[in-house]
């Protein structure tokens, strides 16, 4: 119960985050497309089409959201976590999209000349939108890793970038205004976009490598410091220690070796107790242990000094460590 009401918390704070997010976003599109007007600034353009891509994929992240945060069916076993990647690749996609379209612009205005007026205004339109947003993406970092939501961190990155990109116009408009050197404000923005075109890559990659179950090693860094700190001695072996994330949610799997003579009880038991040692540090996690039995050729291995039944004894020492958790059996590693 206590698990479950902690879950619909998240999922609560989670879209108050997107909608702050989404709001915040039209209005500084609204605050930057006004400068970009009033200067004719393709820096100021840029920052204002990276503001565009927020509204949308904000409204997309939202979407997510929402939907992973629905219980499993019989279509989806394992819930709609998976959403997230899309929702974060598809952000990708639009932010390395808006980058593109911004370096076409750019182009555009070294070829033609840029027409440059009031500037003063649009400086302090951007500083405005630069510190928000800043605010913003840290807002939505910190609430994304709070709350397990990969599409949260990844929004929260795209409007730090909208932040660093604000920054930079910033550097344009003010070189501009000191040197009269027009073309500095295309050539900035180009630049703008290509940190830009960066971002959008990072996030389609992590996407990627979320929806084809790549390993995170810091999560299985956490995962298997916590196997090892809660060990007991009659654990004669874990091994193929598996995991892979699902929106908030870990599938956890791994085989566990006791010994032989532990019945049904005590052996499902124990893996009631790894569970809740592990739903401390992986608050949805959903765990699922293969249990074996021990053989003689393990004895050699075993460290649980009560047993009364072992064949030989204990000579040879386990170095329990992620290569272990997740490599094959000790019996076939030797």
């Amino acid at each position: 119960m206590e698990t479950t009401f902690q879950n619909l918390n998240q999922i609560k704070i989670r879209k108050r985050a997107a909608i702050i997010s989404l709001i915040v976003g039209f209005s500084m599109f609204i605050f930057k497309i006004g400068a970009y007007l009033i200067t004719g600034s393709a820096a100021i353009f840029s920052d204002a089409a990276e503001s565009v891509v927020h509204v949308m994929a904000t409204s997309m992240a939202l979407y997510s959201i929402i939907l992973s945060s629905r219980p499993a069916d019989e279509s989806h076993p394992y819930g709609h976590g998976n959403v997230e990647y899309f929702s974060a690749g598809i952000e990708g996609l639009l932010i390395a999209v808006a980058a593109i379209f911004i370096i076409y612009e750019g182009v555009i205005a070294i070829i033609a000349g840029p027409e440059l007026k009031q500037l003063g205004i649009g400086a302090v339109v951007i500083t405005f939108a630069s510190i928000i947003n800043l605010l913003l993406g840290n807002f939505l970092i910190r609430t994304g890793k709070k709350t397990n939501s990969l599409t949260l961190v990844a929004d929260g990155k795209h409007v730090l970038t909208d932040s660093i990109t604000s920054f930079g116009v910033i550097v344009a408009i003010v070189l501009v205004i000191i040197t009269d050197i027009q073309i500095l404000d295309p050539i900035i923005a180009i630049l703008i976009a290509l940190n830009i075109l960066f971002t959008g890559w990072k996030l389609i990659r992590e996407s990627i490598g979320g929806l084809m179950n790549e390993v995170k090693p810091e999560l299985l860094k956490k995962l298997s410091d916590k196997l090892i700190s809660i060990k007991k001695n009659y654990w004669i072996d874990i091994h193929e220690l598996r995991f892979w994330q699902s929106g908030d949610k870990v599938f956890i799997d791994f085989h566990l070796i006791l010994p032989y003579y532990f019945n049904i009880k005590q052996s499902h038991e124990e893996e009631n107790v790894i569970e809740a040692e592990l739903q401390k540090d992986f608050s949805n996690a959903d765990l699922k242990i293969h249990l074996d039995y021990c053989v003689p050729e393990l004895c050699k291995y075993c460290n649980y000094m009560q047993c009364q039944v072992r064949s030989e004894e204990h000579t040879k020492s386990i170095s329990w460590n992620i290569n272990k958790l997740i490599g094959l059996p000790i019996y076939k590693q030797n």
